[in-house]
């Protein structure tokens, strides 16, 4: 049998083949491991979608104010029209250990351990701003969050600090200040290298963590969170005396909010 002859037989039977057992060799990419928008994970897991939520989407869990309400930019007007919102976390023990947390993190450095302006970063040029000097006393609480969010003058915004966790670093600010009755401990929660409940954990409103999502009829609940996280403590009716009267809904702008 001649090479060609060869060949052309082997085509045919190879043809054959693959014609009985279903392959198919260019299916241009229509069947692919993939989930469509809304499509849940397994069967047994109908309450959590496959993909995040879209940046600056406002949680289920609800928003002191939305990114569509106000901008992030780091303008006085901009923070100034955050002043009345009313803080929702009442003073505790576990708002006073979470806020020293991420104060510790985020803010001793230029702002001091005490908040006394002395922070390490004063040693190489960074202006040392009090915290509890009586400028800042006179602050609402919801200035000071607003500044937490969106940043100003040589401050950068930390809007990774989430929400709620926000509210306890305003009241943890306020126990620097005298505010609360009760002295505060200051300093680093651990020293270097420790982990576990002494750093900031998983995001709880991010847009890498999905919203969950409810079949008709089912009754909107929260998630429950774990135990001791600052998200399962519910506002207190005992709001802080220096705060003034303002709306508190999430899904609308409180009075002065800038649009």
């Amino acid at each position: 049998m001649s090479a060609s002859r060869y060949f052309a037989y082997a085509v045919a039977s190879a043809s054959i083949v693959l014609s009985t057992t279903g392959c198919e060799w260019f299916s241009d990419f229509k069947r692919q491991p993939s989930l469509s928008t809304w499509e849940v994970r397994t069967a047994k897991d109908s309450l959590s979608p496959s993909r995040g939520s879209p940046q600056y989407s406002v949680p289920v869990t609800g928003s002191a104010v939305a990114g569509y309400q106000v901008s992030y930019a780091a303008l006085p007007g901009t923070i100034d029209s955050m002043a009345p919102l009313v803080n929702p976390t009442r003073v505790s023990e576990a708002s006073l250990v979470n806020g020293r947390k991420y104060f510790q993190i985020n803010c001793s450095v230029c702002h001091g351990e005490k908040g006394m302006g002395d922070g390490p970063a004063t040693k190489f040029g960074m202006p040392g701003i009090n915290l509890i000097g009586d400028v800042t006393k006179a602050r609402t609480d919801g200035y000071i969050f607003g500044m937490i969010r969106n940043g100003r003058g040589l401050m950068p915004p930390y809007n990774r600090i989430e929400e709620m966790d926000r509210w306890d670093v305003v009241n943890y600010v306020r126990g620097l200040q005298g505010l609360l009755g009760q002295v505060v401990p200051t300093g680093p929660l651990a020293a270097p290298g420790v982990t576990g409940d002494k750093v900031p954990g998983f995001s709880q409103s991010a847009p890498t963590r999905p919203a969950p999502f409810l079949k008709p009829g089912m009754e909107m609940t929260r998630p429950s969170p774990p135990l001791d996280s600052v998200a399962s403590r519910q506002p207190s009716d005992t709001a802080i005396s220096h705060q003034p009267s303002a709306v508190s809904r999430a899904d609308s702008a409180p009075a002065g909010i800038k649009r």
